[in-house]
């Protein structure tokens, strides 16, 4: 009987056999992308990212994807270049090779909490102390896979339904579980004292004063601030849908509902520049203050801009059909009904072992173990389970994968706060 490995890699799907499947799928109607962004700057340290031509297979416009990205920068921009220039790369390194299309969704949540821990690591090894947040989204398709640390959003809003955000914010003023867990880290949360020691201002993470429990980069605050992301994936139905994608310069002014409202009627490029508008007209540039709007459009309305929900709709209510909190659940059946928008994934836990899940495919190409994080290659007695130690499960064993390298092994152990921020373990 073959190993799991083996058998694995007897099911991949050859090259050509994907090829064919692909542009059998293509001829199915898929969505047309509109997007335009917009910006105003006031220091200097929002950055974003367009990339309308990824493909999950070379040379096949089938498989063609769609990427965009906020990343706002505090303390300095180099968090933000950094981020902006890698993190793309690192997540799909984290993709295993030969996988169609529905099981390369599956695999994305897990390649895009490697992705950030891995881009994470590295910009902290050059020693600079800046700091960003980044949602960064993925359109394939009608699938919409978001995945977030800090303050930025993404909303979605539909035709005739609610507007629904896809993101969650890691402000520590706001939530209550991720000042517990800084807490729980070693992190300590309060405000900041004056002369005669009034508080005042939001809460942050001390030492260092971040008002975030996530970002990428920012190694003078403590590792207890994680590159983990909230990773939420929807499958729209043929209705289509509106993504604003906007850092918090939007959001400080502009709640959800009004931003969305805001731009109704627009074409994309001009919905941008009005949600801009809107909130520099709300509060002023008091901050940085970028937005992205993407249209996903139905083939046969692609040229017609989004329009505004129907008034007095007794059905407005966004439905979602919960599929699973587990990062092993498989892709769902398609909608059934229009109107409806699918949940097929959802997690936002900072722990890495359950985000990384079970063994899914821990062997390079050359029959090494590679780590599950970095990818590099690894000699069996190198790996150190990411399970070890964990007791997020009853049934995880130490000796399963997937498998890290000592130095994720150890910023793992500083995330979760099992050894002093910067200390390294011989």
């Amino acid at each position: 009987m073959g190993s799991r490995d083996e058998r694995h890699r007897h099911n991949l799907v050859p090259l050509a056999a994907l090829l064919s499947r692909e542009m059998k799928s293509e001829k199915m109607e898929k969505p047309t992308l509109r997007y335009g962004y917009a910006a105003q700057s006031r220091k200097g340290e929002d950055y974003f990212m367009v990339k309308t031509d990824c493909q999950r297979i070379q040379g096949n416009p089938s498989s063609t994807f769609s990427v965009f990205a906020i990343l706002d920068g505090h303390n300095g921009n180099a968090a933000a270049i950094y981020s902006k220039d890698h993190l793309l790369n690192h997540v799909l390194g984290a993709l295993p090779r030969g996988l169609g299309r529905d099981e390369w969704l599956q695999a994305l949540p897990r390649a895009l909490v490697a992705g950030f821990v891995k881009t994470d690591k590295e910009f902290q090894s050059r020693g600079e102390t800046s700091g960003t947040t980044v949602t960064f989204v993925i359109v394939d398709r009608w699938t919409v896979t978001v995945a977030s640390v800090g303050d930025s959003r993404c909303i979605l809003d539909t035709q005739g339904s609610a507007v629904s955000v896809l993101t969650v914010d890691h402000r520590l003023e706001e939530n209550v579980e991720e000042r517990e867990r800084v807490t729980a880290s070693g992190g300590e949360v309060g405000r900041l004292s004056i002369v005669g020691g009034a508080e005042v201002g939001p809460l942050r993470c001390w030492p260092g004063g971040l008002c975030l429990s996530r970002s990428i980069g920012d190694m003078d605050v403590g590792e207890f601030i994680v590159p983990i992301p909230y990773v939420k994936q929807v499958k729209l139905s043929s209705v289509g849908g509106r993504l604003i994608i906007a850092s918090d310069g939007i959001w400080d002014a502009l709640s959800s509902e009004m931003a969305a409202k805001s731009c109704r009627g627009l074409p994309a490029e001009l919905a941008a520049r009005q949600v801009v508008k809107e909130a520099l007209r709300t509060r002023g540039l008091k901050d940085d203050t970028t937005c992205i709007v993407v249209d996903i459009i139905p083939p046969d309305n692609s040229i017609q801009p989004f329009r505004p929900p129907k008034k007095q709709n007794k059905f407005r209510a966004l439905l979602f059909r919960k599929r699973s909190h587990n990062g092993a659940n498989k892709l769902s059946k398609k909608l059934s009904a229009v109107g409806i928008v699918e949940e097929l994934f959802e997690e936002g836990s900072a722990m890495l072992a359950e985000r990384l899940g079970d063994e899914f495919s821990s062997k390079s190409t050359s029959g090494l173990l590679i780590c599950a994080v970095c990818q590099v290659g690894l000699a069996p007695s190198e790996g150190i389970s990411v399970h070890a130690g964990s007791i997020f499960s009853m049934s995880s064993k130490p000796w399963q994968g997937p498998f890290l390298c000592a130095d994720c092994r150890d910023k793992k152990d500083a995330m979760e706060g099992k050894r002093p921020s910067g200390v390294k373990v011989a």
